[in-house]
């Protein structure tokens, strides 16, 4: 029987790992950004950016606003005042999350023609001062950013005009424009605004697949050309106006080539260096909702808020109110649109930023294959233990790692998707240790049960606690054989003959043994003892055992006869089955145990064996397994007392078992009830049935016995 080998699939799967890393290198996926997503999330909420207070408000258009000025849009005068007010309290920068894309409908112009005035009344309200003029004058006296919004199809301004861009910018390195997103479109202010206002900055965010807003755009692109956004807008205003220096990811770091075309690596406005993104964003590290960081627009123009509130302060123009629609998705839940400006200016001004390095992918992937290939090697070749408690450490070391990385230092590594891969590759490869294991297990059940009994096996490989020394009691059967005049046969043949008809004889009468569920107890020489009940209880073993016994009787007298057909002096099998209780379990030291019972019935089977050499039958059974199957014909032998005990012993020949030319079962009961009552013509009959059964073995027993002066059915062995 071979043993089977260690397949190569099992030997190349701690590979998968490398495979995974060139997939996801290759091919990338949706998913894996939306995994990343969820994480880097999750590490917010865990630990939210702490609110710092810098020079940022929101002058927030919110629902009370709304309700005590009248509903959006404001007239522009009203928003003029709003300036002025901001301007006279000496803000640093204003910057309108607001978009003003049409005239005033609330202009003198715009009611005139609405209720369709003329004459002197039409003359008298065109008089009247031009809203958008009075906002272009209070803007042109402020340091104002207005917004303009950007689309991915093609231009929708009136007139085909495009936003007027009022920040310059100053290339570090090689442009790297190419990265930034990109629009075909957009619907900027109003020109008599545009122009009067200090800066001019993109409203637009990039959210993710998901609807999140993650990153707020530093610089984006309009028909190739860069534009700010209005958060850094805000802040170049708010510092005079400086030019926008952008600088590649790989400029000054020592990289050449391909390195130095990665993207944008940082822009620099003014006296603040804020880290970028290679698409030209801020990664947005937010603080959830904070209520100082707003103040209400109605505040404002009612005089209530004094001007050292809002002295040398970004402000942003905006609205909570959600039935204006400017609300976006952040990971702590909706928030308004100019908020997320407003917290991307509180992360420049404050330098805490988040960051995802340019190694943070290339980092993440050797993780993924070292960590990999070490579980899966473990997975496929140590115990299970070790590779669960080697994967959970790489998974600890990987989370706690890139949370202390989040937590330290700002920068976002993507533990989940290497622990996804590890995960998967212990999963696969242990999956495929096991299904080697058990095949491995499988051979060495077969072969372990080609020298122990398979029920045996069986039974340990469910129950291994029963490998312990000790024993318990258990009624159970014993069958022992003996093969006659085998070592005769060994002297008149060659030895590897004889050997491979002995081993051949055995591996029959073993299976035979098999068939009806014993267990071998052990094998001496040319002699078998098969036991039943044992290990696993079987309350008909009695039954079993004289089934057992029966089929091994035929077997052995076909097989003697086919072999002396041949010429080969193969001996005929002698059986003794008995049943009682003895103490079965597992005996011997430390280092090596036997599973064997003990006990008397064990030596009384051995005995029942060696009687049918006297008997000169070739299968004995006790009363305990003649009275288990009644209906099997048998004849009584007499009551023996075996050698070495000091009790009587009921003993059967199952009729099966006779061999040929016994005299008739009826004749034989009449003359055995008169030798068992002391009957004096007990003789005469069994030597009647002698003179006509010739050949009958135990007729001829008894029939000297009662002759040589013997009486009844006691019958003393003096010998085993």
């Amino acid at each position: 029987m071979q043993r089977p080998g260690q397949s190569r699939w099992l030997l190349l799967l701690p590979l998968l790992p490398l495979g995974l890393a060139a997939l996801l290198l290759v091919a990338g996926g949706d998913w894996q950004v939306a995994l990343r997503n969820a994480l880097f999330d999750q590490y917010q909420r865990w630990q939210p950016r702490p609110y710092v207070e810098v020079p940022v408000r929101i002058i927030d258009i919110d629902e009370a606003s709304l309700a005590r000025l009248g509903q959006w849009p404001w007239p522009r005068q009203r928003l003029a005042a709003l300036v002025d007010r901001l301007q006279a309290a000496g803000s640093a920068a204003i910057g309108f999350d607001v978009l003003f894309a049409e005239a005033d409908r609330t202009a003198p112009q715009a009611i005139a023609d609405l209720w369709q005035l003329d004459g002197a009344l039409r003359r008298q309200v065109l008089a009247l001062p031009d809203h958008d003029r009075l906002l272009a004058a209070s803007l042109q006296r402020a340091d104002v950013v207005l917004g303009f919004a950007l689309t991915r199809g093609p231009q929708v301004a009136i007139g085909g005009r495009m936003p007027t861009a009022r920040a310059a910018f100053v290339h570090l390195g090689e442009p790297q424009l190419a990265w930034l997103h990109a629009f075909a479109g957009a619907v900027p202010a109003l020109p008599l605004l545009e122009g009067a206002a200090r800066g001019n900055g993109a409203l637009s965010f990039v959210p993710d697949a998901d609807g999140v807003v993650r990153r707020v755009p530093l610089v984006l692109t309009l028909n190739d050309q860069p534009l700010p956004g209005l958060a850094a807008e805000a802040l170049r205003v708010a510092q005079g106006g400086p030019p926008m220096i952008l600088r590649s990811a790989g400029h000054g770091q020592g990289f050449t080539g391909a390195a130095d075309n990665a993207g944008l690596g940082e822009v620099r406005i003014g006296d603040f260096l804020i880290p970028s993104s290679p698409q030209g964003e801020l990664w947005v590290h937010y603080t959830g909702h904070r209520p100082q960081r707003s103040i209400a627009a109605w505040r404002i123009l009612a005089g209530e808020v004094s001007g050292d509130q809002l002295a040398g302060q970004i402000l942003l123009v905006g609205s909570s109110a959600q039935g204006l629609m400017d609300l976006r998705f952040g990971p702590f839940g909706v928030l308004p649109g100019v908020e997320v400006h407003a917290q991307a200016l509180e992360q420049m001004l404050s330098g805490q930023f988040l960051q995802r390095p340019a190694w943070a992918r290339g980092g993440e992937l050797a993780f993924l294959v070292g960590g990999g290939l070490l579980v899966g090697l473990l997975a496929v070749r140590a115990r299970a233990l070790i590779a669960a408690a080697a994967g959970a450490g790489l998974l600890a070391l990987g989370g706690g790692g890139a949370w202390y990385a989040f937590r330290a230092h700002g920068l976002l590594l993507d533990a989940a998707l290497p622990a996804l891969a590890i995960v998967l590759t212990f999963i696969v490869c242990s999956l495929a240790h096991h299904l080697a294991s058990e095949r491995e297990q499988r051979w060495i059940k077969e072969a372990f049960a080609r020298y122990v009994s398979p029920n045996r096996v069986a039974h340990l490989v469910d129950h291994p606690e029963d490998m312990n020394l000790g024993g318990e009691r258990r009624d159970c059967s014993f069958i022992f054989t003996d093969l006659t005049s085998f070592t005769g046969m060994m002297e008149g043949m060659d030895p590897g003959q004889a050997v491979a008809l002995l081993n051949d004889y055995l591996d029959r009468m073993i299976a035979i043994a098999f068939a009806h569920d014993g267990t071998l107890d052990r094998i001496v020489g040319d002699a078998v003892a098969i036991m039943f009940s044992a290990p696993v209880a079987q309350p008909d073993h009695r039954q079993r055992a004289l089934a057992c016994g029966l089929a091994m009787d035929a077997f052995a007298c076909t097989y003697a006869a086919e072999l002396q057909a041949r010429g080969i002096p193969f001996g005929q099998t002698r059986i003794g089955i008995h049943a009682g209780e003895v103490i079965v379990g597992n005996f011997g030291g430390n280092n090596i145990f036997d599973y064997r019972a003990l006990g008397d019935p064990v030596n009384t089977a051995s005995r029942l064996e060696a009687v049918n050499k006297y008997l000169g039958t070739r299968l004995c059974i006790s009363e305990e397994i003649h009275a288990a199957a009644p209906e099997t014909p048998a004849r009584p032998v007499g009551q023996l007392v075996l050698k070495g005990k000091s009790r009587p012993l009921a003993v059967f020949e199952p009729l099966a078992a006779a061999l040929p030319g016994s005299a008739p079962l009826a004749d034989y009961l009449v003359a055995y009830d008169r030798m068992r009552r002391g009957d004096a013509a007990a003789g005469g009959c069994f030597a009647a049935l002698h003179a006509a059964w010739p050949d009958d073995p135990l007729v001829a027993l008894h029939s000297r016995r009662l002759q040589a002066g013997d009486c009844g059915e006691l019958i003393v062995m003096a010998e085993k």
